[in-house]
């Protein structure tokens, strides 16, 4: 299996210099396929509108790549949603989208439910929180959706800055230990259990694109497990030459506290356990423990397990389609 992985990245593993501009657009006039950006945004009002702005003067008003920017805005209690607007997008409200499913908290939910308010053929998820950002992130990952249709789903791939390590690259020194969650607990479960998607730099990074054919038929884990769980199930689906990943460079952004990677990184074990073994399952927790004048004291939390069914089941979208 690890010779497939290593054959796989010779051949499915590009650089966003593989594929210029010009060749990219050219492919989407001849196939006139239609490409979504969605940012699903939780209090990013600090970022989410500068990344709205390059997309829009990059890859709509100076190149006609993208048809539309949604950002899916899951419950801000700050100005996302006026920031976003106001740079351009489309803003929607997780709760005004499929409201006879109640919505629970969680990336995953805000991705699903993203489906039922976009059109495009090509769904590119773009996290809301990046600094500095290119529009590469977006073109470089809908390229190959564009130019090859054998591929389905394609992962951006990047360095990702710890801290003060953001500031060494101007010097050229290999900075890349923010991916914490990734080395401690998806890598060694991918490693272990699906040693095809070994090759896969960034499994858990937020900015990938796929075909809307092969999101609609996918279960979407509501948590942050939803990155993991998308890839599995579209190795199983599609197969693995149906998948790709793309280097766009470096990834900056806003990163977690140790305790709340704890809680991702049980999300996503419970994500994999779920697919290794389909059987009697009790809702797991996890408890952590926070010092306070009388010593630590544990706090729990439940762990995102909840799924949501493919697209393609839900009556609305059936609907939508048809209309």
């Amino acid at each position: 299996m690890l010779k497939e992985a290593e054959a796989w990245l010779a051949t499915r593993s590009w650089s966003v210099t593989d594929r210029p501009l010009h060749r990219i657009l050219a492919a989407k006039r001849a196939s006139g396929q239609t490409v979504s950006v969605v940012l699903p945004a939780l209090n990013e009002q600090e970022t989410v509108g500068d990344i709205v702005a390059v997309i829009r003067h990059d890859l709509m008003q100076q190149v006609p790549l993208v048809d539309e920017i949604v950002v899916v805005d899951s419950g801000s209690t700050d100005r996302t949603s006026e920031v976003a607007a106001a740079a351009g997008a489309r803003v929607v409200h997780r709760d005004d989208i499929l409201p006879r499913i109640p919505a629970v908290p969680g990336k995953g939910e805000v991705l699903w439910r993203s489906l039922l308010v976009t059109t495009g053929d090509i769904v590119c998820f773009i996290d809301a929180d990046l600094k500095e950002f290119s529009s590469d992130f977006v073109s470089g990952i809908v390229g190959p959706l564009l130019t090859d249709p054998g591929v389905d789903l394609v992962k951006a791939m990047y360095d990702r800055p710890l801290g003060a390590e953001a500031n060494s690259f101007a010097s050229g020194r290999t900075a890349g230990q923010g991916g914490r969650v990734t080395e401690l607990m998806a890598r060694p479960l991918l490693n272990m259990h699906w040693p095809q998607l070994a090759g896969f730099v960034q499994p858990l990074g937020g900015e990938y694109a796929a075909r809307r054919s092969l999101l609609e038929q996918l279960p979407f884990p509501v948590g942050y497990g939803v990155e993991l769980g998308m890839l599995v199930d579209a190795l199983h689906l599609v197969g693995l030459d149906a998948l790709a990943q793309v280097d766009v460079g470096v990834r900056k952004h806003r990163h977690q506290d140790g305790q709340a990677l704890g809680r991702m990184a049980a999300a996503i074990y419970r994500t994999a356990q779920l697919r290794l073994a389909r059987g009697h399952m009790i809702r797991p927790v996890l408890t952590q423990f926070e010092r306070s004048t009388d010593g630590f004291e544990p706090r729990t939390y439940s762990v995102d397990t909840e799924e949501r069914p493919p697209m393609a089941e839900i009556a609305e979208y059936a609907e939508r389609k048809v209309a």
